[in-house]
């Protein structure tokens, strides 16, 4: 299946109507926060001469910095406007970026055929797709690293609908950032916590290694208080 037309829309208008200023989308956190730590979680077990491909990469700030911990860094996003967000940040930096709907299983296998085996990082995809186009999401990550590849995983959990919540209900009403992501009709955190794992082992992967973190953001609280995201990470292999 593809995704709905409402939904590559509503990322299209979102990407559409943000400027190339760093951190002006809510997620696009500094990459110390985010692609940092999570790089040192997959590193004991992945081979660093191997490519890595970023599913969502948005604007591609976690892209640039996972090309300096591997050999060769992909960046993919349904978005068009997205991805020349990101082309244009790259400023010369040895990566690339390509649209790509992980829902496209054709697709998909020819990325995979292009790169080869290939690990993946995968930061609050599934958790926000429409919940037909999931198990086709963890499909691609199965796909894309094959039998010598692994993938890093993190998804928004319930708790982060709290603190969304939260954030949303302040006098004055949400941030502005936040404010844009449900003007486009964006629902993060949408997914329950027990569909992550069974999606990934319905698509044939292995954990071999998880935790709980948080996914920090560009906007606070008016107290000033940063809004960090409850989250889980998984470590995934080929079963």
């Amino acid at each position: 299946m593809n995704v709905s037309e409402n939904y590559r829309n509503a990322w299209e208008s979102y990407w559409r109507g943000t400027s190339d200023a760093r951190g002006e989308a809510i997620w696009d956190a500094d990459p110390s926060l985010s692609a940092a730590p999570h790089s040192e979680l997959l590193l004991p077990h992945a081979d660093t001469g191997r490519t890595i491909v970023d599913l969502g990469c948005g604007n591609g700030t976690q892209t640039r910095y996972l090309a300096t911990r591997f050999a060769r860094a992909v960046g993919v996003d349904l978005s068009h406007a997205a991805v020349e967000h990101a082309r244009r940040a790259a400023n010369g930096a040895p990566v690339e970026f390509q649209q790509l709907d992980l829902t496209d299983t054709d697709a998909v296998r020819a990325l995979h055929h292009r790169l080869g085996d290939s690990h993946v990082y995968m930061r609050a995809v599934i958790h926000q797709s429409e919940p037909a186009a999931r198990p086709a999401v963890a499909a691609a990550v199965a796909e894309l690293i094959g039998t010598e590849g692994r993938a890093f995983v993190v998804e928004l959990t319930s708790g982060s609908r709290d603190v969304i919540q939260r954030a949303a209900s302040e006098p004055g009403g949400p941030g502005p950032k936040l404010q844009r992501v449900f003007h486009h009709g964006l629902k993060p955190a949408d997914a329950p916590d027990e569909e992550i794992p069974r999606l990934l082992a319905k698509a044939g992967l292995a954990v071999l290694a998880d935790g709980e973190t948080t996914l920090p953001q560009t906007e606070h609280l008016r107290d000033g208080t940063r809004i960090d995201l409850p989250a889980r990470w998984f470590v995934l292999a080929k079963a």
